[in-house]
């Protein structure tokens, strides 16, 4: 098998440490994955992730199958040495991106054929062909084309999409090379927790050595959310790892986590990073806000990151406010190394049994800070 994994501590429900291995190295679950959509994590290089505690990185088969194609990459070494990653990658199966193309797309049992947002032109992405293009880039972990839907959606709708789904990962499964990637399916069935279970089971019969839960954070409540993925993981098998799908803020992966999560995805880091939010163990600091205008300090004078070793909040600050593209990568790198050390601190916490303190504390210093901070925004704003 491609992969191998390991429950190290905890049992079939709640929170879980584990190993999981691969050709390219070992990861410790829960595990968060930095999004390097085309082979990049925005402003960062596979330097400074290696230097920042990540050991996983998520790329994305839709955008790398339309540029620079799946067929250069191979020719060139694969994705791990194009984009110089020495790491396990995991890559999506490109059934969001699709989704995300509303009338750009056809879905029909053969695939889904769509227009290129790039220049229009027109393709067919089938179960087959998805399999094909992931094992071209040489990817560790690997998802089954699927269907997801939004919230709110008929019933008939989302058990339409589930089977459609289902038949998918069957066809995937006849095509991938165990060998060479490790195939994960993946769980839809909308907010309906019987759905979820049924499609748990028969994705289970099909067989695969990892599940991811898909097609969530499309417009339903949080609570609801949650409640999807405690359902899921009651039915998912203890002994193979379980991937949740695109939700990622901090306090969505210590809720998942409590909730027998392992792998968590999301752009968060780097595009809060961007947009001028800064993660951190008191919550969410705003630098565009006056406050830090002659703040001598770190965003966290605790923190281990490249940009809290050397910069202060009101150099950010000022980088921020007159767009300076060094402030990009310094507050990404922050944000990205806050995520790595949170899933330190959450495996810790689950080692020494003291995970669920460890939710309660950090969910209510998280919330506290955050009003502050939205309150200064109200007080200074820019000026």
């Amino acid at each position: 098998m491609a992969i191998a994994f390991e429950v190290k501590r905890g049992g079939p429900r709640g929170p879980r440490w584990g190993v999981l291995t691969t050709a390219h190295g070992t990861v410790e679950t829960p595990a968060f994955m930095p999004v390097g959509t085309r082979g990049s994590v925005k402003a960062c290089s596979s330097e400074d992730l290696m230097g920042h505690k990540v050991s996983i990185v998520l790329a994305n088969t839709y955008h790398l199958y339309l540029r620079p194609g799946h067929q250069l990459i191979r020719r060139l070494g694969g994705l791990h040495r194009f984009m110089n990653w020495p790491g396990p990658i995991l890559t999506d199966s490109g059934g969001y991106q699709v989704y995300s193309l509303g009338k750009l797309r056809k879905i029909s049992e053969e695939g889904v054929r769509f227009r290129s947002h790039l220049d229009g032109s027109d393709h067919l992405l089938t179960p087959e062909s998805v399999v094909e293009i992931q094992e071209a880039l040489g990817s560790d972990l690997a998802m089954v084309l699927d269907v997801p839907v939004g919230y709110p959606c008929s019933r008939a709708e989302v058990a339409e999409a589930m089977e459609r789904t289902l038949r998918w990962a069957r066809r995937c499964r006849g095509v991938a090379a165990g060998e060479q990637v490790a195939l994960f399916g993946i769980v839809q069935g909308g907010c309906h927790t019987d759905l979820r279970r049924e499609c748990v089971a028969r994705l289970m019969e099909i067989g695969f050595p990892g599940f991811a839960v898909g097609g969530l954070g499309l417009g339903e409540e949080p609570e609801r959310t949650l409640s999807v993925v405690e359902g899921c993981s009651e039915a998912l098998p203890a002994e193979r790892p379980r991937y949740l799908m695109g939700l990622g803020s901090p306090e969505n992966i210590v809720e998942a986590v409590s909730r027998g999560m392992d792998m968590f995805d999301c752009v968060l880091p780097t595009r809060n990073g961007r947009n001028g939010t800064l993660f951190t163990r008191f919550g969410r600091l705003r630098i565009k806000n006056r406050r830090y205008a002659e703040d001598p300090r770190p965003i966290d004078p605790e923190c281990g990151c490249t940009t809290c070793r050397n910069y202060s909040r009101a150099y950010l600050r000022h980088l921020f406010l007159s767009k300076e593209l060094l402030v990009y990568r310094l507050n990404s790198l922050h944000n990205l190394y806050f995520y790595q050390v949170l899933m330190e601190n959450i495996r810790e916490s689950i080692r020494t049994d003291t995970f669920e303190g460890f939710r309660r504390e950090f969910l209510a210093r998280t919330d506290a800070a955050d009003e502050e901070d939205i309150e200064d925004e109200r007080e200074g704003g820019t000026k």
